[in-house]
């Protein structure tokens, strides 16, 4: 079977070539004039690059609890229009705080987020009390925008209640060309008359707007839809939380997992894995590209650099797909060109399937999730299609060329031999047995400690704490900060929770902890005073909320449950059965509480990194569940409905077992890299994925096919039955 000719293989090879270097070239220097789509381009997160910190006041008394929590999410929908790393968080009865990563400018964004105050539309300015109709809070959005005949407008979205209210309001004036005001702190902003009445939801609001007006408009809309009037109290450009170290180290990891993934796909898969490996590196340049181009949708945190090297790990699992069935096809006696052709011919549907069940998972996170989940969704959705495109069309065309240019000799393809037969299903009950055991007992120490305090061992991020502003006799960066000062700081107050924030132009320093009691308070300043010379006098503190907020967390889990749900629909619908879709969400759940349960018995620390910890775990590890399934379907169209299942199930796990242990081996390599050399805050992100991958490979080789059998063989049997019978 001729896959190309000669000379197209070398054409192909050129063209690749010039590609790649292309890519490589513009990740690492940029393209352009401007230099742009380089991974200095890529926008990085409060942890990495730093931005700008505001802090606005309650105007008046202190507001009760419920306004508060209400002017927080609203300022958080705000903030998140920068960036969905965005952090909002209450500080003290009547503060907010709004921390926005990878600005610069502060009075650039107070400028355009506006003074939040009090919004009013009034049908007389003379009586504004009198004659108020709406408020801010019957405005959902608002936005600058353009008509039909291309000028300026400021585009409106109303509540429910607002739409009522407006419609009635609209129907009074409509035609007597009387204005309906909007007034901001007193001062009308906008007088538009009523040609007709609204009934809608949306909106416009017509006038002699430039775009600068009609953003400004919009922006005083926005904030003054307020349950608090606030006023700024403070802004200032804060440094990184995170030094160098981290971003070099991380880099480092990510070059050493690499080159380890590259070392064993040669060493296992011979040329199949040196194309591989190319594509490998095709992918990470084309990652690198992208997110410089998305910089306005993805901020890159520290847990996002964690997702993009684990992805380079999960990328190598098309492939190792595509090279088992080709070195299964050789071990059957086909030639290398035929061997070629039908392992991705065989693999196509498992790796389809794989990846759009995670595509899917992926998609439901982005449109049900906020902040930070919708930053992962686009980078998960980002690195599954790439991952598909370089196994399905770059290695394949590597393979193909360098067929033609003349390597054809099955040894530089390998072959694998029928494997003998494993007994998977006898031990089932064991490995049934020993999951619920380990969930049991994470179940239980999370009862028993959360008697005593918390369940899990939650981090400031989920349950606020205390900031304390220190204003040292020097300048310190971040690194210094880390190396110096923070190990006195955890002495003093006997815990490791610890963020600090240089403010930029100052010696200024944030320090986030836990709450501290009084004499945790009286240590850490004593500490301060006599070790660096600090007044404590001029240290101030305030106790502030989670930054991970109850919405946000409540998001995530509705999130990973529309998710599951989302992927049983689809398995269902591509296996025909719902024993199928159901046995993979039940090892993906389990998963999740396996990781859930050592977060409770080894108190590891829950912070914001959990959530993207277990977005990544539901995003990777259903794909080798797939896998085996279809090759089980396959399984049962070669031998029949008469074929045992037992034997089925356990040829099709043995079958795969190569490849789940690789991929998985892969993925594991480059996390473990992010431990080895990682700072603290990457190895409490890297340890628990790590167990994730070895409880993500346990449960499809030891549970997947069991589930399945069990389901097959106790629920419907019976109908199966009768449907044999009534076929004969």
């Amino acid at each position: 079977m001729k896959l190309y000719s000669k000379r197209r293989g070398a054409i192909s090879l050129v063209i690749f070539a010039l590609l790649f270097a292309f890519i490589l070239y513009t990740a690492i220097r940029g393209f352009g004039y401007e230099y742009s789509g380089s991974i200095s381009d890529i926008k990085l997160g409060l942890d990495l690059r730093g931005g700008v910190s505001i802090t606005y006041q309650a105007v008046g008394e202190d507001p009760d609890q419920q306004d508060m929590d209400d002017t927080v999410r609203k300022m958080q929908d705000r903030a998140y229009s920068y960036s969905t790393e965005a952090q909002v968080y209450q500080e003290g009865s009547n503060r907010v705080t709004i921390d926005i990563p990878g600005e610069t400018d502060a009075n650039k964004v107070l400028q355009e987020l506006g003074t939040p105050g009090t919004l009013l539309f009034c049908t007389n300015y003379q009586d504004i009390e009198g004659t108020t109709v709406m408020d801010g809070n019957d405005v959902e959005a608002a936005q600058a925008g353009s008509d039909s005949d291309n000028k300026y407008v400021v585009m409106l979205t109303l509540t429910d209640a607002g739409v009522e209210k407006f419609s009635k309001v609209t129907g009074e004036l409509a035609g007597t060309g009387n204005p309906l005001y909007i007034i901001y702190d007193g001062e009308i902003l906008s007088a538009p008359t009523c040609q007709e009445q609204i009934t809608s939801k949306s909106c416009q609001i017509e006038g002699s707007f430039t775009y600068e007006t009609a953003s400004q408009l919009a922006s005083y809309i926005r904030i003054g839809a307020l349950p608090v009037e606030l006023e700024e109290l403070r802004s200032q450009v804060v440094g990184a939380t995170l030094g160098t170290k981290a971003i070099d180290t991380s880099l480092v990891a990510a070059l050493i997992g690499l080159a380890l993934v590259i070392v064993i796909m040669i060493v296992i898969y011979r040329m199949p894995g040196f194309c591989a490996s190319l594509a490998l590196v095709f992918y990470t340049g084309l990652i690198i590209v992208l997110l410089a181009a998305f910089n306005q949708e993805i901020t890159l945190t520290l847990p996002g650099i964690a997702g993009i090297i684990l992805s380079i790990g999960m990328a190598v699992d098309a492939n190792v797909i595509i090279f088992t069935r080709i070195r299964e096809e050789i071990g059957l006696g086909n030639t290398t060109a035929g061997a070629i052709q039908a392992g991705f011919k065989k693999a196509l549907s498992a790796i389809i399937d794989g990846n759009v069940t995670t595509l899917i998972a992926a998609l439901v996170l982005y449109i049900f999730g906020t902040g930070t989940i919708k930053g992962f969704a686009i980078t998960l959705a980002l690195g599954i299609v790439l991952s598909m495109f370089t196994a399905l069309v770059v290695t394949r065309l590597l393979l193909k060329s360098l067929y033609a240019l003349g390597l054809k000799d099955k040894k530089w393809y390998g072959e694998k031999k029928p494997a003998k037969e494993k007994n998977f299903l006898s031990k089932k009950n064991i490995f049934i047995c020993a999951s619920c055991l380990v969930i049991l007992l994470g179940i239980g120490f999370m009862i028993g400690h959360g008697v005593k305090n918390y369940a899990l061992n939650y981090s400031l991020d989920f349950v606020g704490g205390t900031s304390t502003d220190v204003n040292f006799n020097e300048n310190r960066t971040i690194d210094q900060l880390e190396a110096e000062v923070e190990p006195d700081i955890v002495e003093a107050i006997g815990s490791t929770d610890v963020s600090m924030t240089p403010v930029v132009g100052s010696n200024e320093v944030i320090i986030k902890t836990q709450v501290l009691t009084q004499e945790q308070r009286s240590a850490l300043y004593d500490m301060l005073e006599e070790k660096y010379g600090v007044d404590s006098s001029s240290i101030t503190y305030d106790t502030i909320t989670a930054t991970v907020s109850s919405e946000m967390t409540r998001s995530a889990i509705l999130s990973i449950v529309l998710a599951a749900v989302a992927m049983l629909i689809y398995i269902w619908i591509r296996f025909r059965d719902v024993r199928f879709a159901s046995a993979s969400v039940l090892c993906l759940v389990h998963d999740v509480f396996v990781v859930i349960a050592a977060f409770a018995v080894f108190r590891w620390t829950v912070g914001s990194t959990f959530i993207a910890c277990m977005l990544t775990l539901v995003g990777y590890s259903i794909n080798a569940t797939i896998v085996i399934f279809d090759r089980i379907r396959e399984n049962q169209a070669i031998l029949g409905q008469k074929a045992d299942l037992k034997s089925v199930v356990n040829i099709s796990v043995t079958q795969t077992l190569s490849r789940s242990i690789l991929t998985s081996l892969t993925t594991f390599v480059m996390v473990l890299a992010l431990y080895v050399f990682g700072v603290t805050s990457i190895r409490e992100f890297a340890l628990p994925l790590m167990l994730g991958i070895v409880v993500g490979a346990y449960s499809s080789v030891c549970l997947a096919g069991a589930l399945w059998y069990i389901f097959r063989t106790k629920i419907g049997a019976k109908k199966s039955a009768e449907g044999n019978a009534k076929k004969a």
